[in-house]
């Protein structure tokens, strides 16, 4: 691994090559914070999908393409006066200081979960933290993951089952109501106790000590190679999916799980 001094020295050299694209590239010159923002969002799902794959080389790609868009953010920053990318490193680490008072200063925390439950409580008080327990969570965030960050915090200041066993109960209640509506055909009550099953699940998924976002993705990787093994094999055999009867692309289907796809 590289020296403190040798990483101090890359990225004042990144700085320093972002400094002369503002300057001397058209398209780098004329990027603002909006133009960036949805190229932001796909390069983090980048670094995601290379975290799921465990892919090491991808994962430091990846990583380049955020940390760019990082230091561009300041750069811009810089350019209005407003911050630079000092103050985003100087911000940062007053915040982890501050909520890390087991590391850097006298509170006693031994274990992970202490140190989540004093989370919260430490951000209430911080300094333009947040102002209620839920206010933490990002409105854009997309809905799977929302619900699991908002019931995560909740359990941080106790709101939480007594044991996790008693969540299948409210699992069960959830499922039965929106098989309710269902058989009522009301869409719009459909689609809310739908809401609450999956919140629910996500809540269990929770207790249980599973990420539910990574559990979803596993499964639509595994549907999307069984899938593809299936049209593979129908295209072998001069066949399209449409001419096919349900019954017969199970059986490839079956096969395809039997291969461990």
């Amino acid at each position: 691994m590289h020296t403190r001094a040798e990483q101090l020295e890359s990225f004042g050299r990144l700085l320093d090559v972002l400094d002369e694209l503002r300057v001397k590239c058209p398209w780098d010159r004329k990027q603002t914070n909006e133009s960036l923002r949805p190229n932001t969002i796909e390069e983090v799902y980048e670094l995601c999908d290379a975290l799921i794959r465990e892919d090491r080389k991808e994962i430091c790609k990846e990583l380049g393409d955020v940390l760019l868009h990082v230091i561009f953010y300041a750069k811009i920053g810089s350019e209005t006066g407003s911050f630079d990318i000092k103050d985003v490193c100087d911000r940062l680490c007053d915040k982890l200081i501050f909520r890390h008072p087991h590391v850097f200063g006298a509170v006693k925390a031994d274990t992970a979960e202490k140190v989540s439950e004093n989370w919260e409580q430490i951000k209430l008080k911080e300094k333009d933290g947040n102002k209620t327990v839920l206010s933490g969570v990002p409105s854009a965030l997309p809905s799977l993951i929302k619900a699991y960050r908002i019931q995560d915090k909740a359990r941080n200041v106790g709101f939480d089952w007594e044991e996790r066993e008693q969540v299948w109960d409210k699992v069960k209640e959830e499922v039965s109501e929106f098989e309710s509506e269902v058989a009522h055909l009301d869409k719009d009550k459909a689609e809310a106790e739908f809401g609450d099953v999956l919140f629910s699940l996500v809540n269990a998924a929770r207790l249980y000590k599973i990420n539910p976002d990574n559990a979803l993705e596993r499964t639509n990787q595994k549907f999307i190679r069984r899938f593809n093994y299936l049209e593979a094999h129908t295209l072998k055999v001069g066949k399209q999916l449409t001419d096919m009867s349900l019954a017969e692309m199970d059986a490839i289907w079956e096969e395809a799980k039997r291969q461990g796809l």
